[in-house]
Order: structure tokens, then sequence, then C-alpha cells
């Protein structure tokens, strides 16, 4: 049975500097603050030490574990039944990842405004590595470390790394299968294009083609659109812990259209109860294959 950690260790000013904050852990691993709290607090798999003025740090152990907790529970492990897995691993020590070399490259050419490495980095990456690898292990958390930067320039590179990704990924979306059945693919409020534009191509298969929404389109509209372009599906992006508001707004929603429903995001496991009762399909990003559920969503294949 897994036991849950004893008080949090506390640490002074002079902290290790290869310990992170809970805005950088966010960032490389796309947990939410809430969910990583309640992991913590409720069910004791996470022991962040602590600075003396409370804030929270994580190991590079910490991330990896965390890592581990979203892709069990993105293959439908139940969050009480993580423990005993966790608990069951070998307890080795955390290697530096092999991405760290393409992550450092990626923000070496954002840093530097060179268009041209990015091209070259961009198509090796996708030359060697699973999309939702290149995605989550080298692009992405290269995009929120800029993003959450305040050192002079910072702004600017973030701008030039996430205006080549938009337009490189925008490319392979629409280099996908045309003739297949169309899925609509929305964000709620908050959700960056790239962001958006990402779980698109995770999404994408030769069994459907993803077109995305422009950002800022209406929840409430959406009916609408799905009227008038008869999607095979239709996939809202979402930020975990759902909200009761929005719960009842994708209720709504669910009433009023023809197509099946899914939600995709990260960690949306935790939010089965807010969204109980709803006919609609729960895609997380971390999961094994997301494009073959949702493909199997919009052949009728999946029991809402």
């Amino acid at each position: 049975m897994f036991h849950h950690l004893d008080t949090p260790f506390v640490m002074t000013d002079a902290s290790p500097p290869d310990l992170l904050p809970m805005r950088d852990v966010v960032s490389l691993t796309g947990i939410n603050p809430v969910t990583l709290r309640a992991w913590e607090r409720r069910h004791g798999l996470i022991r962040p030490q602590r600075t003396e003025g409370g804030h929270r740090l994580y190991t590079a152990r910490d991330v990896q574990r965390i890592r581990d907790i979203l892709r069990w529970t993105g293959n439908g492990v139940p969050i009480s039944k993580v423990g005993d897995r966790l608990a069951g691993q070998p307890d080795v020590s955390v290697q530096p990842s092999a991405f760290d070399q393409w992550r450092a490259a990626v923000a070496r050419a954002s840093r530097a405004f060179d268009r041209q490495a990015l091209e070259g980095i961009h198509g090796q990456l996708f030359t060697l590595f699973p999309k939702a690898t290149v995605l989550c292990e080298v692009l992405m958390p290269v995009w929120y470390d800029l993003a959450s930067g305040a050192a002079p320039g910072q702004r600017s590179q973030w701008m030039f790394l996430d205006t080549f990704l938009r337009a490189r990924l925008l490319l392979r979306l629409q280099m996908n299968q045309s003739d297949a059945p169309r899925v609509l693919l929305a964000g709620t409020e908050g959700q960056a294009e790239l962001q958006l534009l990402c779980a698109g191509l995770l999404l994408s298969s030769e069994q459907q083609h993803i077109e995305v929404l422009g950002c800022g389109q209406p929840l409430e509209e959406l009916p609408i659109v799905c009227a008038a372009m008869q999607p095979a599906a239709l996939v809202i992006k979402v930020q975990a812990p759902v909200s009761p508001a929005l719960a009842k707004r994708l209720r709504s929603l669910q009433m009023e259209i023809v197509c099946p429903l899914a939600l995709i995001g990260k960690g949306l496991a935790d939010s089965q109860s807010a969204l109980k009762g709803i006919p609609l399909c729960l895609l997380d990003e971390t999961g094994a294959e997301p494009a073959r559920m949702l493909n199997a969503l919009h052949r009728g294949a999946l029991d809402l």
C-alpha cells in the first residue's frame, strides 16, 4: 500500500540552483497547478521542498514522477491507484533528458532570431521522432520557458518562436488528409493559438482531417458553425480542471449539436465528476494515441 509522504523539507534561501519553482514544472509538464497541489495534499504523490517563504521547489525526479502520473491517469488508471504503481517503481537516478540538446538548440536559434536554424531543427525533429514527442518533449517546453521569462529581449524571442511554430504546424495540418472525415477543433477562453494547433496535430491522422477554428471562437455559436459545416465530430480544447460554469456551457452545447463532442486537454480525468451526465469523450493530450480514440468516437465505436 502507498503511504503519504511526510511533511515537506524546508529549504533556506541558499537552495541549490537545480531545484525548479512550480511555474517551471507547469511549463515542462503541462500539469495544472491546482491538480499538482491536490496530488501533494490529498494524495501524497509529490513531496516538494520549500523555501523559507513557503514557495514549492521541485527536483528533476519530481518532474519525472509528475510525467509518470500524467501518463498513467491518461491511460485510465484512477489517481487513487497511482501511488501503488509509484511505490513499485525502481528507485533510479534521473538522468538528463535525451532531448535536452534538442531543446537547447531550439532555444539558441530562438534567442538568435535564426529562422534558418529553426527550419533545420524543425525538419530533423519531425523526421526522427513521433509528432507527440517533438511537441511535448522539445518544442512546447522551450515555448513555455520563453513565455514565462522576463529577461530583456525574451518576449521578442518567444514571439519569434511562436510565429515560426504557428506557421509550420498550420502547414502540417493543411497537408492532412483533406478527403477524410472533418473534425472541428475549438478552444475555450485563454487558449493560445499554438496550443490549439498542437492539439490539432496530435489529433490528426489518415482517418480524420482536423480543422482548427480561430482563437476566440464563441462556444455558444458553435452549434451554428456545426450546422453549416456538418463535421464528423467537434473537439473543444480546455484547461483542467473544468469549472461548473464551463460544464454547464458544455452541456448546453452538446444538446444543440448532432455530432459527437469531445474535450482535449491535460489531466481531464480529475474533471469527470464535474462533467458527469454529459455524453462526451475525454481525450488526454498526454495519454496514449488520442487520435485513435477520436477516430473511434466519430465512427460510433465508443459508448458514451
